[in-house]
């Protein structure tokens, strides 16, 4: 058995499958605050109880958390410390000097994790190309870490000038921090983030170091608490590319988790695009805190390398800690269930982006939240039903939505509560539909030429109407959508990736040395598959450079084939930086030269290969549950509506909209105007008509 487990802001999600016979069994439970592990045994247990399973049946889990995003966001990480060039101290404080709002008289730029008292320069100097101009001097060496070990750093990041080029300076420390002070946590720039630009080599250093005895401890405290249950098993974790990593790899460079969850819900998209042959998706994750959209193309989420952390202005571009680490190129704002909505001082009602979480949670979860939330809204809409949340398992009192609604929002308004709820609940899609279509839009594609996958708690309540606003002709809610994020992550390969900058003309190359060091990333990774017991015959090789124009300050990632490289080599890059230049951009600029930057190699294992079927265990074979009243948009009175139980919808099954479809996860929420459809795997397939 293999068990995938998503920690998200409001619940934690399971899924339990059944290798052999591709039967998935699904839990949700509450995310539990300070000790997110307590959450992760509840519904361990319950899982373990819904399918009559012993513990020592699981032979892999797949873990994703936003441990490492919250430690960063709300700045509880480990007082750390950061070792540099001397006359380099400020680098983390100088940034870009960029601003991300120039109108804003009042900008607040993102404070570093490591205060300036905690900034200690060494003597020591590379040049650009690596050579030792200055060698180390240990003495004052042995000065700085004795005032950082004084001022009771528990993490030290170390970065250098140039030691992208040669770490050889950031190696020497390296072993005199473990000779020295082993029980102290140190992260090496040539290892987290071995690229050039100073400020986000230091950026991203600094940030492992400040969540890695954070991240380190909560992974042990994990794992013995999952021995003391029973399972003894391999243990891989999701990373921000949508690939897995290992324990001591999570340990090592703990920010590759900083989009775990997310990430997930993009390779579990992949996974439905193939099931249902779609290569071409907008992928849309709605939990109880965020939402999510992302691109996949021809079966392929888009990855970047260009990431923030920890933003002041939390969807303003620029105003975060910049971290490049591969990630999935995911656009959020902060609507989800447990969104507050509320009247602003200009008299407006406007949703998010604080949420409620799970604690208090939303008026209705009756646990101490008195203010309204989207959850709210949707429950007096109908939309919820207050007697079947999570199953069942958990009531809703619409009392109390009713009561937050009208005393925050109706009254202050002077409008009656349906309308009030009405209002949260359009606001939030057209939040989202507005922000995917940007982010469509940006990338020079259309928004009506992909279908769209929904997905998480809450993301099935709005897919059809964000897909209006979208204009998609069709949306999917697969299988289990209330936990898709965690079956992603049982569906995702145990990958590695490295990096090593060489900015060089690209008719300039020194073939050799990049042969060598293609050669050198590639056995990295092969040990590291090996070590985490993959077949490495099975492994495969992906090759990509980030290259610009000669003047550019910015590079795009183009694919180049395996193999050794030699001048021949050159016409098929420039013809792949071409397509991917006019593919962005609309245009190429010929007549001037290019110029290689970074390299990267990913080495990865097989897709796991999976047959999904949901193990349900429901009594009846009746289908319609019964009627309730439901408001939909631009209709004053509420529509008696159908509900269905979809457990037990028949494969082929294919009936009018509107209909509201209950499972224990999430609910459906299907308009007019629209056909659905249950395929073969039992995901539903909406398709919406147009005049």
């Amino acid at each position: 058995m293999k068990l995938g487990i998503d920690i998200g802001g409001t619940f934690t999600d399971l899924v339990l499958l059944e290798a052999q016979t591709g039967k998935a069994t699904f839990a949700k439970t509450l995310t539990t605050y300070p000790d997110p592990t307590e959450g992760i045994l509840n519904g361990v247990r319950d899982i373990l109880q819904k399918t009559n399973s012993q513990p020592s049946e699981i032979e892999t889990i797949v873990h994703g958390t936003t441990l490492v995003t919250n430690a960063v966001i709300e700045r509880k990480g480990a007082k750390t410390g950061l070792i540099t060039t001397a006359g380099f101290e400020d680098v983390l404080e100088i940034g870009r000097e960029l601003r991300y709002d120039i109108y804003d008289i009042f900008l607040e730029m993102p404070k570093p994790l490591v205060p300036r008292h905690l900034r200690v320069g060494v003597a020591e100097r590379l040049d650009r190309q690596g050579n030792v101009q200055t060698a180390i001097q240990h003495e004052s060496l042995d000065i700085a870490i004795k005032n950082l070990v004084n001022e009771g750093v528990a993490s030290v990041a170390v970065c250098l000038l140039h030691a992208f080029a040669n770490p050889v300076h950031e190696q020497a420390i390296g072993r005199y921090l473990q000779q020295h002070y082993p029980k102290l946590y140190f992260s090496l720039s040539s290892e987290v983030m071995p690229e050039i630009r100073e400020y986000e080599r230091s950026s991203a250093t600094a940030m492992n170091a400040y969540v890695q005895p954070t991240t380190d401890h909560y992974l042990q405290t994990l794992e013995s608490k999952l021995c003391e249950l029973g399972i003894h098993c391999v243990f891989h974790i999701m990373i921000s590319s949508g690939r897995l990593t290992t324990i001591a790899g999570a340990r090592k460079v703990p920010i590759q988790l900083l989009e775990s969850g997310p990430a997930g819900g993009a390779m579990a998209s992949v996974f439905f695009g193939k099931l249902t042959n779609t290569p071409d998706l907008l992928a849309f994750d709605m939990g109880g805190t965020t939402a999510k959209a992302c691109i996949i193309n021809h079966f392929q989420p888009e990855i970047t390398n260009q990431f923030e952390a920890a933003r002041v202005r939390r969807f303003k571009k620029g105003s975060g800690l910049p971290v490049r680490i591969p990630v999935i190129d995911l656009i959020e704002i902060g609507a989800g269930g447990g969104s507050i909505a509320r009247v602003n001082q200009l008299g407006l009602l406007t949703v998010g982006p604080d949420s409620a979480a799970s604690q208090p949670g939303p008026a209705a979860y009756h646990r101490g939240g008195e203010l309204p939330t989207v959850t709210d809204a949707d429950l007096v809409l109908g939309y919820l039903n207050e007697n079947y949340f999570l199953g069942g398992t958990m009531q809703l009192r619409r009392d109390l939505a009713q009561e937050a609604i009208r005393q925050h929002l109706a009254k202050p308004l002077g409008i009656s509560v349906a309308a009030a709820a009405m209002g949260v609940h359009r606001i939030v899609n057209e939040n989202m539909a507005n922000a995917a279509r940007v982010h469509i839009l940006e990338r020079g594609l259309d928004p009506r030429r992909y279908h769209m996958i929904a997905f998480g708690g809450a993301g099935p309540v709005h897919a059809f109407n964000v897909a209006r606003l979208l204009r998609v002709s069709r949306f999917i809610i697969p299988v289990g959508a209330g936990v898709t994020s965690a079956l992603g992550f049982l569906v995702s390969p145990v990958a590695s990736e490295h990096m090593v900058s060489h900015v060089s003309a690209l008719n300039a190359m020194d073939w050799d040395k990049i042969n060598a060091l293609l050669s050198d990333m590639e056995r990295k990774g092969l040990d590291f598959l090996a070590h985490a017991g993959i077949d490495l015959a099975t492994a495969t090789t992906t090759r990509t450079v980030d290259m610009r124009y000669i003047g550019q300050g910015h590079e795009i990632s183009v694919r180049f084939p395996n193999g050794v490289l030699d001048a021949s080599s050159i016409q098929d890059i420039q013809k792949a930086f071409d397509a991917e230049y006019t593919l962005r951009y609309g245009r190429t600029t010929p007549n001037i030269a290019m110029e290689t930057v970074t390299w990267r190699v990913v080495v990865s294992a097989p897709l796991p290969g999976i047959e999904l079927h949901q193990n349900i265990q429901n009594p009846g074979n009746q289908a319609l549950k019964g009627q309730r009243p439901v408001y939909f948009p631009g209709r004053e009175a509420p529509h008696e509506t159908p509900v269905y139980d979809r457990y037990l919808l028949p494969v082929g099954t294919k009936m009018e909209g509107p209909a509201i479809i209950e499972e224990m996860e999430s609910t459906t929420v299907v308009g007019f105007d629209s056909r659905i459809t249950v395929d073969d795997y039992k995901n539903l397939l909406v398709d919406l008509l147009y005049e």
